[in-house]
């Protein structure tokens, strides 16, 4: 695995990396992130009683919304076909709401982004609807749990 940047160009200036020669792989991103709230307040999501609506459907949708247009705000993104979107939530304990998502595509660069802002997004989401009643929430950590495909090979958290 090189240690170059490749996101610069000969004047060190920023571009998009040129992929045009890389292969066609299936590649697959899962990151996580995490919001710490009052017991009150997971205890209302968990049960559905949020005025503004039901917060994990909610957060779910706006996070697929988000992967697919990563690349319309990251600027040295690129626009990918995504294959496959999916959006988990865990009731860690008595204030912790984890978050997870797995993005999926087949083609010349990898999805972390994708995966790193649609769990981003989607705990955003949550801390929208949920600010009336906390505005203490916290967001974080977020971070990339694996990744796999390519030509820099498979990442997992914790092993590398």
């Amino acid at each position: 695995m090189s240690d170059q940047l490749t996101h610069f160009n000969e004047q060190n200036r920023a571009r998009m990396v040129d992929v045009s020669e890389k292969d066609i792989t299936k590649r697959e991103a899962v990151a996580e992130s995490k919001i710490v709230m009052k017991p009150e307040t997971l205890q209302r999501i968990r049960e559905g009683r949020v005025e503004k609506g039901d917060v994990l459907a909610v957060a779910q949708v706006a996070g697929v919304m988000a992967a697919k247009k990563t690349w319309d705000i990251i600027p040295m993104c690129h626009p990918l076909s995504l294959t496959g979107i999916d959006i988990r939530f865990t009731f860690e304990n008595e204030t912790t709401l984890g978050l997870e998502a797995s993005v999926r595509t087949t083609g010349k660069t990898g999805v972390e982004m994708e995966a790193l802002t649609a769990v981003s997004v989607a705990a955003l989401t949550v801390y929208d609807m949920c600010k009336a009643m906390d505005k203490g929430m916290v967001i974080g950590p977020t971070c990339l749990l694996s990744k796999s495909g390519g030509k820099n090979g498979d990442f997992r958290r914790g092993e590398n």
